[in-house]
């Protein structure tokens, strides 16, 4: 029986690392949108059958980064900005819910690490690839917020949403404006520290239901300009 459950374990733990390392090729962008995925190709690089592979793509078409066309191949989705502002919308409202299921304190070793976070956000102009590192400490930032969320619920629908906005970034942000979106998530962090620091849970929520509101306007605006 033991035996059994280890090799349960295994098998989901190779499973998740997968999944998670296509996830993130999908969000920064190594696999642009439109890109075929092929499962023989992806079995030989993880060095396993087609069976977990194919279990892996699945779940990244039902959670909308992935298409798979029956006789074609599995795409990845092209990016829909009416249906990404939706999930925006949404991903406002769940936030609310952030104060009130199963909230969770933030602990002394979070406040440390989103001050870190934060200090990486004046360096990446010094990055070679600063529009990807933007797009990395977005999806840590990310995390480490859900490390306040009790209910397990909830934060697995807020991660998958924000998987499915994270990969405007990179997408739509021009180079030029790498600096100053940067400035904005140090200056968000940093207010978030504030109010974790002194228990202020529910104007935390407000703070990043605001930062959500702003950021899907400015990702509006950049596939509206061209910029």
């Amino acid at each position: 029986m033991t035996e059994i459950m280890s090799t349960i374990s295994e098998a989901e733990q190779r499973f998740q690392w997968i999944y998670q390392a296509l996830r993130s090729r999908i969000v920064l962008l190594d696999y642009e949108p439109g890109t075929r995925l092929s499962e023989e190709q992806l079995a030989e690089e993880f060095k396993v059958s087609r069976t977990p592979i194919r279990r892996v793509l699945n779940r990244l078409e039902v959670e909308g980064l992935l298409e798979i066309r029956r006789g074609a191949g599995n795409f990845v989705t092209e990016v829909s900005m009416p249906e990404l502002l939706e999930v925006f919308e949404l991903r406002m409202e769940l936030v609310r819910l952030m104060d009130v299921l199963a909230p969770k304190a933030a602990t002394q070793d979070l406040l440390k690490r989103l001050q870190v976070l934060q200090n990486a956000c004046l360096e990446i102009a010094d990055d070679p690839k600063p529009k990807r590192r933007f797009a990395e400490l977005n999806v840590e930032v990310f995390l480490s917020f859900m490390e306040l969320v009790g209910n397990q619920a909830l934060r697995e629908v807020q991660e998958q949403l924000f998987y499915r906005t994270a990969r405007m970034w990179p997408y739509l942000l021009a180079e030029e404006q790498v600096a100053h979106e940067a400035k904005l998530l140090h200056a968000e962090i940093s207010e978030a520290v504030r109010l974790l620091a002194n228990n202020h849970y529910p104007s935390f929520g407000h703070l990043y239901r605001c930062h959500l509101a702003m950021a899907s306007q400015r990702l509006a605006m950049m596939q509206t300009t061209g910029v």
